[in-house]
């Protein structure tokens, strides 16, 4: 039977984060065996200069700022080329909301990657779709259309971090709201587009928020099927106007593990070994989790707020095995490249 919201709620704030973790993991290994997953792939983040200004970022610069910067189409190829030569099979292209870019900048940049690698672009927010279409003056979904027709192959679900417009309202008050967002991942599914979906904790959200954010994604993957999987990060206060301190390791290990019971029809449960460290990463292996992302061949956002975990296939790989697990590189739809033996 599906659990109901009262009852996330109340083990999320009072329920035994080892029994918790104990359940999120046989529900796992049900579905998946031992295999955990990674992939190799690359964050491009093309300009850092954003007029969204979100209290919680610590990368953004306003234009004028001397730190401010817009990478060029050759320097994005050039990191491309050097994705693919690693073994990488996906891009994830990301930046801030630059005002002065239109929607053609970015179909020629998805044109010109196409045409010369062969690779999975998984990128752009929920967030920067809504303002490429406003620059546009198109719908999200003729947006959508247009990316999609020029290279673009799903979405990553950063913009998300809590869909209570009550907490946007406090740290994120000119970026895109619940029902926004939401409405972007309904139109690209509806086009066949698929995409991930997140959460970002320690924003000064109520167990109730988050359970809330968990519950509208499951109604919409209800609807659609097309969230491939759901990912947890905790929020990195150094470096930016909000400060406070980290929620702790076992918050964000109970907040997975109710991910995987409570979100039953989204197949995979990423931990984060980005926010958390190698150890933290390997313990979400034992609370929910089937995937541990990417290894991360570049990494701006969460290093600008001052943590920094570095990663190599090699690393990854004796990490999984090292929680008895058996490790596999998958691709972006999640099928398996290569395996490792033990």
């Amino acid at each position: 039977m599906r659990m109901e919201k009262q009852e996330a709620v109340e083990l999320l704030t009072h329920g035994n984060p080892l029994e918790l973790g104990a359940r999120a993991d046989a529900i796992r290994r049900e579905r998946f065996g031992n295999t955990v997953t990674f992939i190799v792939d690359r964050n491009i983040n093309y300009t850092n200069i954003c007029q969204n200004e979100c209290r919680f970022c610590a990368f953004f610069r306003r234009k004028e700022h001397k730190d401010a910067y817009l990478l060029d189409y050759d320097t994005i190829l050039a990191k491309v080329r050097e994705t693919v030569e690693a073994g990488g099979t996906q891009v994830m292209i990301q930046g801030g909301l630059h005002p002065d870019l239109g929607l053609p900048f970015y179909e020629e940049m998805l044109r010109k990657i196409k045409s010369n690698f062969d690779i999975t672009i998984h990128s752009f927010t929920a967030t920067e779709i809504q303002h490429f279409a406003r620059q546009a003056g198109l719908s999200v979904l003729e947006t959508l259309k247009r990316l999609q027709a020029a290279g673009l192959d799903s979405l990553p679900g950063g913009g998300a971090e809590i869909l209570s417009d009550r907490v946007r309202q406090i740290v994120s008050p000119k970026k895109i709201m619940t029902d926004d967002w939401l409405a972007v991942m309904e139109a690209a599914h509806s086009i066949g587009m698929k995409s991930t979906a997140t959460m970002v904790i320690g924003l000064g959200e109520t167990m109730e928020e988050r359970i809330e954010h968990m519950e509208k994604i499951r109604r919409l993957q209800d609807k659609t099927g097309g969230f491939r999987a759901f990912i947890t990060w905790t929020f990195q206060p150094g470096n930016t106007d909000i400060g406070g301190e980290k929620v702790s390791a076992w918050d964000y290990m109970k907040t997975l593990a109710m991910s995987r019971i409570y979100m039953d029809n989204i197949d995979h449960i990423q931990g984060s070994w980005l926010t958390q460290g190698e150890r933290i990463g390997q313990l979400t292996l034992g609370f929910g989790g089937d995937d541990l992302g990417s290894i991360m061949l570049e990494e701006n956002v969460v290093r600008a707020a001052g943590t920094r975990y570095d990663m190599s296939i090699r690393k990854m790989v004796n990490l999984i095995q090292g929680a008895g697990r058996d490790a596999a590189q998958r691709d972006t739809t999640y099928r398996i490249i290569k395996r490792y033996d033990n």
